[in-house]
């Protein structure tokens, strides 16, 4: 049978990429990207010409028949996101569940990725956590807040750039502006930034400037975690 490759990409720092990952991108037979010019620089950078086709969470459905068929026809494929692990918060799982259906091998090459970077940079506690990704946006957004203001393990939420001061008003909202938080923006990347305190600090830091970029993550410390 043929195999599915699930590789990890940096998420900032391209000296994270792992000689494994390098080798296996080069000898399979195609590259699933979530984004073909993304990954087409990345892939460039380390002279990996393997024929790519895109793969992302808009024609996730529709693609997975094709990654299917080129196993099917006895041809590996490596699946990869614009950055970090495939399938957390990226398109993977659906391929993932129907290569397994099909009894083709799934192999993971592990690496970066922004969730646990974050989580072990904020000193909050690492051993219990609930990962939650993106919240939705607007249906049922205010009641999932309200209820991970309840949760005791430590939560890891991210957020876009533009989104990240209505996030902090909302967590100063159901959590209290007292609860302990880590933001971390572009994690590994050359202008990397942890920044930790209460809700309130974190507000009056990023409500102050003129601009927020990059990626991020947000880690908030459990209801009864105190220092």
């Amino acid at each position: 049978m043929s195999t599915l490759y699930i590789v990890a990409t940096p998420i900032g720092n391209l000296g994270d990429f792992s000689p494994r990952a390098i080798e296996i991108l080069k000898k399979v037979d195609y590259i699933a990207c979530e984004d073909t010019r993304t990954s087409g620089k990345l892939l460039k950078h380390f002279g990996i010409d393997t024929q790519t086709f895109s793969f992302h969470l808009h024609n996730e459905h529709k693609k997975v028949g094709h990654l299917l068929n080129i196993l099917n026809a006895n041809q590996d494929v490596a699946l990869i996101s614009d950055a970090g692990m495939p399938g957390i918060s990226d398109p993977g799982f659906l391929a993932v569940r129907a290569v397994q259906q099909e009894e083709h091998t799934v192999s993971v090459i592990p690496g970066p990725d922004a969730a646990t970077t974050a989580l072990v940079a904020s000193g909050l506690p690492c051993d219990r956590y609930s990962f939650e990704g993106f919240l939705p946006h607007k249906k049922g957004r205010q009641k999932r807040l309200g209820q991970l203001a309840e949760e005791e393990r430590t939560l890891v939420i991210y957020e876009s750039p533009n989104r990240l001061l209505k996030l902090i008003d909302e967590l100063e909202q159901y959590f209290g502006k007292d609860r302990l938080i880590t933001i971390a923006r572009e994690l590994t990347k050359t202008f990397e930034e942890i920044q930790r305190g209460t809700v309130e600090e974190m507000k009056n830091e990023f409500t102050s400037r003129d601009s927020i970029k990059g990626e991020i993550v947000v880690v908030v410390a459990g209801k009864r975690y105190s220092e």
